[in-house]
């Protein structure tokens, strides 16, 4: 199953124009970074067989491949590809695939150990389409493996673009907002937006246990300016803040973005 080509192809305008390693350099894509590594660390084991599927210019599947793992990355985008392909070193022990997160038919049945979706689901719009990446996921991974997929969430837009800029009348007059302030998807949008509560329906179908939902950048995006104004000790102890507080459901929506960390039922 391949990707529509319109959206494909907003996809691809998007990353020419967005540089997914600087989004992640100030501070609030450093929380996001920290946060994820820290889960990932959480259930690595040395020698283990990682795939990264949607792995844009390659921060996670490089700092991996450095730490001793085998990694096959997956990338959409062939800038990203390029990029990723700038940085990596002969040592590094990955291999790079263009594909797409739906059909990964060049990796066999439970063969990984940890599978990592970073990115694709920020980009899949209709339910069919996530679930089928999901699907995939599951698939490659072997019984009692770790599966993490990432989520951009409703309420950061509508608080940080809708209300922070001002256009939430305009959105709701076109119909980009509904009467319950749930964003829905038009023809120009690169990024599909979800609740914790979606996040949660989509993975019923499938055998894994959640082990956490994690707000990977929390509050940060909302602090931007105050976080690049901190002191280094300041900073950290912002960082045990938000390490306290990241999977509290009462305030997980409110994140940017979002962490399901999953184990694969090993009886299933």
């Amino acid at each position: 199953m391949d990707i529509p080509m319109e959206e494909k192809s907003i996809v691809e305008a998007f990353y020419q124009k967005m540089d997914e390693e600087e989004r992640l350099a100030d501070r609030a894509g450093c929380v996001e970074y920290t946060t994820t590594m820290a889960y990932i660390h959480k259930y690595l084991r040395p020698g283990m067989r990682i795939a990264e599927i949607g792995a844009g210019t390659g921060r996670y599947s490089l700092a991996l491949a450095r730490e001793g793992h085998r990694v096959e990355a997956v990338e959409l985008v062939q800038r990203n590809i390029q990029i990723f392909q700038s940085k990596r070193k002969a040592e590094d022990d990955i291999r790079i695939f263009q594909g797409n997160a739906m059909e990964l038919s060049f990796f066999a049945d439970e063969s990984m150990d940890m599978t990592l979706l970073l990115g694709p689901m920020y980009h899949l719009f209709s339910e069919e389409h996530k679930k089928k990446a999901l699907a995939e996921a599951v698939r490659i991974t072997r019984p009692g493996g770790i599966l993490m997929a990432a989520y951009c969430l409703n309420e950061a837009t509508v608080l940080q673009y809708c209300f922070g800029r001002k256009t939430i009348w305009e959105d709701m007059q076109k119909g980009l907002l509904d009467d319950n302030f749930v964003w829905r998807a038009n023809e120009n949008d690169a990024f599909s937006l979800v609740r914790p509560a979606d996040i949660r329906a989509l993975m019923k179908a499938f055998p894994a246990e959640r082990l956490h939902l994690v707000a990977t950048d929390g509050a940060s995006r909302y602090l931007d300016g105050m976080l690049e104004e901190m002191d280094e000790g300041m900073f950290r102890k912002y960082l045990d803040y938000h390490f306290s507080i990241c999977e509290r459901e009462d305030l997980i929506g409110a994140s940017n973005h979002v962490l399901d960390v999953l184990r694969k039922d090993c009886t299933r």
